[in-house]
């Protein structure tokens, strides 16, 4: 992949700089937002990362500027915001996906491959994780060949954590993907349904687990990996 990365921390862009370059990809750097924008818009990139905080232009601007300019580069958004509000205006403004400061490089790579294939359309309709199969065309869900049965949203919660299997998906964002903007739900009920989700799981050689703090993770049992 060729990547532009647009932060200002001396500190995180080389860490992610050397990530990348190790994984075999091209990093571009930008330290702040106008000359980042103007990479971004006219460069040739297969993904961009963008830091919120900016010197010249803040990321908010980076990102309208692009969708405004008709820019389809896909854009992974760094912050260290905790407002569920900003998270949901970034996704509004055409951002495919953020994560949150302090983050695990490794993750960061696995999120660009994930956004980078989206745009690509090579992301599959059919997800398997072990012995769970979640086919997003029908919106159904089988384990070990049988039906799941799934309410709507106890589906998008299995479809969000298969989606993202192996990584940590933060609790807010599962709120945005039940709830949206208007809908009166509350961390509460993303805690119920993903407790109605794990029962479910329960004979299967997958699991949900809930990192405290950060969110929950969909992965193979250790029990099932040989």
């Amino acid at each position: 992949m060729r990547v532009l990365v647009i932060e200002d921390s001396v500190d995180i862009a080389e860490a992610v700089e050397a990530k990348l370059t190790r994984a075999g990809h091209h990093v571009v750097l930008a330290q702040d937002g106008i000359s980042g924008e103007e990479l971004a818009i006219h460069g040739e990139f297969d993904v961009v990362v963008l830091d919120i905080n900016l010197p010249g232009r803040s990321g908010f601007d980076v990102m309208a500027h692009m969708r405004q300019q008709n820019s389809p580069t896909p854009v992974l958004v760094i912050t260290a915001r905790n407002q569920l509000d900003d998270k949901i205006s970034l996704l509004d403004l055409g951002a495919d996906d953020y994560i949150v400061k302090p983050f695990d490089l490794g993750e960061l790579e696995a999120r660009l491959r994930a956004v980078t294939r989206r745009h690509q359309g090579l992301a599959k309709s059919l997800i398997r994780v072990g012995g769970l199969e979640v086919d997003l065309s029908s919106r159904s869900a089988r384990v070990d060949g049988r039906p799941l049965e799934l309410g709507r949203r106890e589906f998008e919660v299995l479809e969000t954590l298969a989606s993202h299997a192996g990584i940590t998906v933060s609790k807010e964002r599962l709120y945005l993907k039940l709830f949206g903007h208007d809908d009166a739900g509350t961390p509460n009920a993303v805690e119920l349904l993903v407790s109605r989700v794990r029962r479910k799981l329960d004979e299967v050689d997958v699991e949900i687990v809930t990192h405290r703090g950060v969110g929950y993770m969909l992965r193979i049992k250790s029990s099932a990996v040989v």
